[in-house]
């Protein structure tokens, strides 16, 4: 069964605690935090106190993705915000592998980012210590941009080893109900929900995100 996380970059943040209710009770199975510094990508998004509001209120797991330069330096600090999964690009850490195992030290379960220009081959033995893959249809740092057509090949291709290495394979950025559909009948394990598909649409979300599980073949479990 498809996994659904709601890009809460999307939400209102005036009524934070409210909107992880709503989500929740409209069948949300995680709920995703972007986290940007400025310098990793061009933009900022939540702060800590947006982390710590999700978190506390979430009864599904969190998962959080680091859009930020050195991200080693900050484990310690998100995951005492109580997320369980943190995601990390490894091109913004001269050694991915400490960060790595920092968020397994801290008790969360790590991930990593593979950008729209970054290859399976540069990152191919992180996945002996990885599970959690976060493929971009876009480039990271803004919601609403058009999905990137070529990176449909690097999909195909984790598909391919997805079972040699017990890979999870979620996709972030443009996921319109199109792409849910064509991906998660292919194999892909999840989508994070943002203004494609969910935030801003007509309808409810509990409705949204119903649609969304018809056309992954059933409903939620």
């Amino acid at each position: 069964m498809a996994i659904f996380s709601p890009s809460m970059m999307c939400a209102c943040y005036e009524r934070l605690a409210e909107e992880v209710r709503m989500l929740e009770d409209a069948g949300a199975d995680r709920f995703h935090l972007d986290v940007m510094d400025g310098r990793f990508v061009p933009n900022f998004a939540m702060g800590l106190g947006d982390i710590h509001c999700v978190a506390a209120a979430a009864k599904v797991e969190t998962e959080l993705h680091l859009m930020i330069e050195h991200p080693s330096e900050y484990i310690t600090l998100f995951a005492a915000a109580g997320v369980d999964i943190i995601y990390i690009h490894p091109e913004s850490d001269y050694h991915p592998t400490t960060a790595i195992q920092k968020i397994i030290e801290s008790g969360k379960t790590p991930g990593i980012v593979l950008n729209p220009g970054t290859s399976i081959e540069s990152v191919i033995e992180l996945l002996n210590i990885v599970k959690k893959v976060l493929i971009m249809g876009v480039n990271p740092g803004h919601a609403g941009q058009v999905y990137l057509p070529y990176v449909d090949k690097k999909i195909e291709k984790l598909l391919k080893i997805k079972r040699e290495y017990g890979l999870e394979l979620v996709i972030d950025g443009a996921c319109c109900a199109d792409k849910i559909r064509k991906w998660s009948k292919a194999g892909v394990d999840g989508f994070v929900l943002g203004t494609s598909a969910l935030f801003g649409k007509t309808g409810s979300y509990q409705a949204n995100i119903a649609h969304l599980r018809e056309l992954c073949g059933g409903n939620h479990e």
